[in-house]
C-alpha cells in the first residue's frame, strides 16, 4: 500500500517510526524538496485505521508542497502524524522519541505544530533534534497571520465576484470557531461585514455570539445557508458531493486543510459559478510565520507578507480566467512552475 501510494503522489521519503517503550506510532511523509526542506505540522489524532493516518497525511504533505511553492517559499512539503487519543499518546517520553525520529532524518523535514499539537510540545520534540519550529522561544502562535491572510484572499475574491475590494458589503458564513475561524470572523466583523457563525462546540457558538452581532446557523445546515461567502475553518472535505448542491453563495474560501473532499470538486464548484479559492494558497499565513521562524524574520514581517496572499490569489484567479480553468488548475500551474524551475538542492539548515 505504501509503495503504491508513493507511486501515485509521487512522494520522495515515507518514514513510518514505532517506539513501544513510550507508545510513540507515527508516520512522517515527505514530499518534495525541490525548493528546500520540507516544512510542516505534527498532527496527533487517534485515526480509525493505519490507512485513514497514511492517507491524511500523504494528502496533507502534498498540499504543503504546492503551499510552500505558491507562497514563493524556498521551502518543501512535508507533514507528520501521530497515531493515537492525543489524551493517552501525548506523553513527554513519546515526544521525546519523536523528536529523535525527526532527527534522524537530517533536516529533510522541519516539523512544527498542527492539530493537537502547540508551542508546548515543540518545545518538547525540540530537546531531541534542532529541526523544529513553532515553539515557546519562536516567533509565537501563527494563527493571527493565517486569519488575515485568508481575510486578505476573501477580499481578493470579492473584487472579482462582487467588484468590491472591501467587505463591509459581504455576507459571511465561518465554519468553527477556532483559533483561527474565530480570529477570521473577528477581523471581519471590523470591518463591517455581516457574519454568520457555526460550530458543533456549542460553548464556543454561545461564548462568540454573545460578544458579538452575529447571527447562528446550526451545523446541519450551514451548507444551505444563503450566503456571500461560505468560509470552512474546521475540518476538511467539507465541499463534497453532498454539499456542493447545497451552497448558497459565490465564493468558498476558508482556513481549513483540503476543503474539497476530492479534486474534482473544484470543477463542481465552478460549474455553479462558485469561486473556489484554493486552501492552500488562501492559508498560508501559518507557514509563512513559522517558514520567517526558519529562515530568520520577524512576527511583523510575516503579518505584513500574509497581506500578499490576496494579490497572489488576484493573479491565480486572472491566469485562470484567460486559460478558461478553475483556479485550483492556475494555482497548481504557478506551484509546479516554480517547483520544475529549481535547480536547487536541499539547501542547509540556517546555523542556531
Amino acid at each position: 500500500m505504501v509503495f503504491d501510494s508513493i507511486s501515485e503522489t509521487g512522494h520522495e521519503q515515507i518514514s513510518y517510526f514505532s517506539d513501544p517503550e513510550t507508545g510513540l506510532t507515527a508516520i512522517v511523509a515527505i514530499h518534495d524538496t525541490s525548493l528546500g526542506p520540507s516544512l510542516g505540522g505534527t498532527r496527533i489524532r487517534d485515526y480509525e485505521s493505519e490507512e485513514a493516518a497514511l492517507t491524511d497525511v500523504l494528502r496533507l504533505s502534498e498540499a504543503m508542497t504546492y503551499k510552500a511553492a505558491a507562497t514563493d517559499l524556498p521551502l518543501g512539503g512535508g507533514k507528520a502524524v501521530i497515531i493515537g487519543d492525543p489524551e493517552e499518546v501525548k506523553t513527554e517520553a513519546a515526544l521525546e522519541a519523536y523528536g529523535r525520529a525527526v532527527d534522524c532524518l537530517a533536516g529533510r523535514y522541519i516539523t512544527s505544530v498542527d492539530i493537537n499539537s502547540g508551542a508546548e510540545e515543540m518545545d518538547i520534540v525540540a530537546r531531541e533534534t534542532d529541526h523544529v519550529v513553532g515553539g515557546t522561544d519562536g516567533l509565537g502562535n501563527p494563527s493571527e497571520v493565517t486569519a488575515h491572510g485568508v481575510f486578505s484572499g476573501i477580499r481578493a475574491c470579492a473584487e472579482h465576484t462582487h467588484g468590491t475590494s472591501t467587505v463591509s458589503d459581504l455576507d459571511v458564513v465561518v465554519q468553527g470557531l477556532g483559533k483561527v475561524g474565530r480570529l477570521l470572523a473577528e477581523e471581519l466583523l471590523e470591518h463591517g461585514a455581516s457574519v454568520t457563525i457555526s460550530d458543533v462546540n456549542q460553548e464556543a457558538v454561545d461564548e462568540f455570539s454573545a460578544a458579538y452581532d452575529v447571527d447562528v446557523v446550526a451545523p446541519d445546515a450551514v451548507y444551505e445557508e444563503p450566503c456571500d461567502v461560505f468560509a470552512p475553518c474546521a475540518i476538511g472535505g467539507v465541499v463534497n458531493d453532498e454539499t456542493i448542491d447545497q451552497l448558497q453563495c459565490d465564493i468558498v474560501a476558508g482556513s481549513a486543510n483540503n476543503v474539497l473532499k476530492e479534486r474534482r470538486h473544484a470543477d463542481a464548484l465552478a460549474e455553479r459559478d462558485i469561486l473556489y479559492a484554493p486552501d492552500y494558497v488562501i492559508n498560508a499565513g501559518g507557514l509563512v510565520t513559522v517558514g520567517k521562524e526558519y529562515l530568520g524574520g520577524t512576527y511583523e514581517e510575516a503579518y505584513e507578507e500574509s497581506e500578499k496572499i490576496g494579490d497572489r490569489l488576484s493573479e491565480m484567479i486572472e491566469r485562470a480566467e484567460a486559460d478558461d480553468s478553475t483556479v485550483l488548475d492556475a494555482a497548481e500551474a504557478y506551484a509546479q512552475e516554480r517547483i520544475d524551475e529549481s535547480d536547487t538542492v536541499t539547501p542547509a539548515l540556517p546555523s542556531n
